[in-house]
C-alpha cells in the first residue's frame, strides 16, 4: 500500500479558503498534481491522503475553520472508494458547502451518476496529457471561493 508523502505544501494554514484536500493513492498522480497546481496558483495549499478512511477522520479531526475549500478525490481509493467518502461526508451538514470533485480513470457513466447524486459537483475523467490537466486543474481552481 502506498504511503503518504511529505510536501512543503502538506501544512494547514489559517486561511482555509487556499486549502484544499486531495484524495489521491497514486504516488505519481500526487507528484504530478503537485506541480501542475503549483504552476497554475502556487498560493494553493495542498494536503494529500492516500486512503479513504483517514480522509474521514482528517476531516472529522478539523476545525471549522480549517476545512478546505475544495475536497479532490480519486475514485479508487482503499478502504473507502470516493463514492464512499461522498456519502460520509453527506451525513454530516459541516462538509456541505465544500465542493468535491470526483477523479477517475473510469469513464463508467454509473460511478458518475453515482458520484453526482452523492453530492460530488463534477466527475472528471483523469485527462491523458498536460494540457488536458491543467485545463482540468484550473476549472477545479475554480470552485475555491476566494
Amino acid at each position: 500500500m502506498p504511503q503518504s508523502h511529505p510536501h512543503k505544501s502538506s501544512f494547514i494554514q489559517e486561511d482555509n479558503s487556499k486549502f484544499i484536500l486531495i484524495g489521491e493513492d497514486d504516488f505519481d498522480d500526487e507528484e504530478f498534481l503537485t506541480e501542475i497546481f503549483s504552476s497554475i496558483d502556487e498560493s494553493f495549499t495542498l494536503k494529500f491522503i492516500n486512503n479513504g478512511k483517514k480522509i474521514i477522520s482528517y476531516l472529522h479531526d478539523l476545525k471549522d475553520h480549517h476545512l478546505p475549500c475544495l475536497i479532490l478525490l480519486d475514485y479508487n481509493m482503499p478502504e473507502m472508494n470516493g463514492a464512499d467518502i461522498l456519502r460520509e461526508l453527506k451525513t454530516t451538514s459541516r462538509y456541505d458547502t465544500i465542493p468535491k470533485v470526483i477523479w477517475s480513470t473510469s469513464k463508467s457513466n454509473m460511478y458518475k451518476d453515482i458520484c453526482l447524486e452523492l453530492g460530488a459537483i463534477e466527475y472528471v475523467v483523469k485527462p491523458s496529457n498536460v494540457n488536458d490537466l491543467m485545463d482540468v486543474v484550473r476549472h477545479m481552481l475554480s470552485f475555491c471561493k476566494i
